[in-house]
């Protein structure tokens, strides 16, 4: 069986002292503020200017939990003056906010670190902890070092883990609907494993996989291809025929709501086959935690939606979840292009986008924004998009359209 050895507390440390939160405020302010993304939310998220509309989700960008990591990043290198700073991973997934903390001499480590990089961690180093968290291991392992932490995770984040540490309690094996190579599912699923190391998780990323899933719940079959398909999504101790008699889902925080959901319904519907209502009360369990920032963007695109529009861009870094899930949604209703930031916007005629099913940037042509007509194009972010990525890529279009940013900011 795996073990866990009691891990000694980690030596966190408070930066959130008044003084420096009022000095961050004004300098998170400056990089990241947008006087037209402002301008138009008060107005109903609506701009025309000449024949060009633009339109903008009524929720997207930065949600509360994503400003406090970067609040607290931006406070620690205060705090610490010139001592070793560094960051686990990606404070979020988002290159411009990171490409400012690397500015701030913020060390970025990887997540998790290398072999090199723990040894190389000295006692008086600060390491800053991102939104997703870190595994139960990673921490065990920098608390080892002597090594001072900020802790910046999502709240929402650790609502999950004391759920995944419940069903490990009450001897249920945890089913994360999640990308198992993603940082918060990677952490959700070391705390799965319970206090005392003794608990199991599957990973499961499709309804194609829940259906496996379920299939092996009513009939069973073969554990040697079961494990195969989830080979490396799983638990080291974790035996289909053992670990799914009774179970409770859970989910990384940014998957679309719809697809968990369900994924939730068939779970239970396979329970509930093999083992009757009864006792799939005892067999079952789910608790939704998508967040609500997320959840709040996704609606807001759907609404969005029922209005006519040209095109919708979609900006955000490829790498984050929850913005991918806005193209998922989007695609399947008019022309969407996936863009990192304005550079993306290359004339009239292209647009370089991330193409999901490709997983590669390539050329697109947004037929719609050629010619003199009036066009409508909508514009949405994830949660950890800021707003000045917005506001240049409402210029840019703009100035493609022949319209000067001076008369965009005059209006």
């Amino acid at each position: 069986m795996s073990t866990v050895p009691v891990p000694a507390k980690p030596r966190k440390v408070n930066v959130r002292t008044p003084e420096v939160m009022a000095r961050v405020q004004a300098e998170v302010e400056s990089h990241y503020r947008s006087t037209i993304v402002e301008r138009l939310r008060q107005a109903g998220g609506v701009l025309t200017v000449g024949n060009t509309t633009i339109r903008l989700a009524r929720q997207f960008g930065f949600c509360y939990g994503v400003e406090r990591a970067i609040d607290l990043a931006y406070a620690s290198r205060k705090v610490f003056g010139d001592r070793r700073l560094y960051l686990l991973g990606e404070i979020i997934h988002n290159p411009e906010v990171n490409r400012q903390l690397s500015d701030m001499n913020i060390l970025m480590l990887h997540n998790p670190p290398t072999e090199a990089e723990f040894a190389g961690l000295q006692p008086d180093d600060i390491v800053i902890i991102p939104a997703f968290g870190a595994t139960t291991e990673v921490m065990q392992r920098l608390t080892a070092r002597g090594c001072g932490t900020v802790d910046t995770t999502c709240g929402d984040v650790m609502s999950v883990w004391r759920r995944v540490r419940e069903y490990a309690r009450r001897g249920l094996t945890s089913i994360i609907h999640g990308k198992s190579a993603h940082e918060e599912t990677r952490a959700t699923a070391s705390r799965a494993l319970g206090d005392d190391g003794m608990g199991n998780y599957l990973i499961i990323l499709t309804l194609a996989d829940a259906d496996l899933v379920c299939d092996y719940i009513r009939h069973g079959g073969n554990k040697y291809e079961f494990l195969q398909h989830f080979a490396g999504a799983y638990s080291v101790d974790f035996d289909p025929d053992l670990h799914l008699k009774r179970i409770g889902v859970a989910n990384q925080t940014t998957m679309l709501k719809s697809e968990t959901e369900e994924l939730q319904s068939r779970l239970r519907q396979a329970i509930t086959d093999r083992d009757g209502s009864g006792l799939a009360l005892e067999n079952f369990s789910v608790f939704d935690t998508i967040c609500g920032a997320t959840q709040e963007r996704q609606d807001a695109l759907y609404e969005m939606l029922k209005d006519p529009m040209d095109l919708l861009l979609v900006v955000g870094g490829y790498n984050s979840s929850n913005t991918t899930h806005l193209v998922e949604i989007a695609e399947q209703h008019l022309p969407t292009f996936f863009i990192r930031d304005s550079s993306c916007l290359k004339s009239l005629e292209e647009i370089i986008h991330f193409d999901l099913h490709a997983k590669r940037e390539q050329p697109g042509y947004p037929a719609k924004l050629v010619g003199d007509g009036p066009v409508t194009i909508g514009i949405t972010a994830g949660a950890s998009c800021p707003n000045n990525l917005i506001e240049e890529t409402i210029l840019r279009l703009y100035t493609l359209r022949g319209i000067p940013e001076a008369l965009v900011r005059a209006v």
